[in-house]
């Protein structure tokens, strides 16, 4: 007798496997490439995982299968006018799938993300970019709607009419402009009046 087939599938593996790559590249394992990078003179170098940096990089992807083999276990790859500081985040997303910078960076992670035909962090890059600029929007929109809700205000001064400004108020819970009662409060009580 057959039985049906099941489906086993870990919902952390993904994870496990992107957190223990991490550990083996911080600590130097089982590492088969080395990427030197230099911006204005600043150089670093980075330890990594060729499988890694191909299954997320189209750029390292085609580097390494276009490759000659070489002596030694490890190769090099170089890489000109790429910030230490930048490649160093590029490789943490690679390796965890996330990455905290500075705002003002963004810019430059897309950047390196288009560089290294990255798909992953370009798209994190462009959505991120996309709702920093729609939360400044809606700011900008919600500090409009506020100043043209104070010009409306200081535009509009309260109606009363001429004979009731003449006379006062007839009770004392009506004030007369300029006696402390804000244009909002005695444009109510007129609307109540009329």
């Amino acid at each position: 007798m057959e039985s049906n087939p099941v489906l086993l599938e870990s919902k952390s593996s993904p994870i496990n496997l992107l957190n223990e790559m991490q550990q083996l590249r911080l600590l130097g394992h089982l590492c088969d490439v080395t990427v030197s990078v230099e911006y204005q003179g600043v150089r670093a170098e980075f330890p990594a995982h060729k499988a890694v940096l191909a299954a997320t990089s189209k750029f390292f992807k085609e580097v390494f299968l276009n490759e000659k083999p070489v002596d030694g276990p490890r190769s090099n790859v170089f890489l000109n006018e790429v910030q230490v500081a930048d490649f160093a985040s590029f490789l943490e997303f690679v390796y965890t799938a996330r990455v905290e910078v500075e705002e003002d960076r963004v810019q430059r992670m897309l950047e390196i993300a288009e560089k290294l035909k990255c798909l992953d962090l370009s798209e994190t890059c462009f959505q991120l970019k996309k709702q920093m600029l729609e939360s400044v929007l809606l700011e900008l929109q919600n500090f409009s709607e506020s100043q043209n809700s104070e010009e409306e205000s200081a535009a509009c001064p309260s109606i009363v009419p001429a004979a009731e400004a003449e006379q006062g108020p007839p009770d004392s819970s009506v004030a007369v402009p300029g006696h402390g009662a804000s244009p909002e409060r005695l444009a109510a009580k007129s609307k109540e009046k009329m």
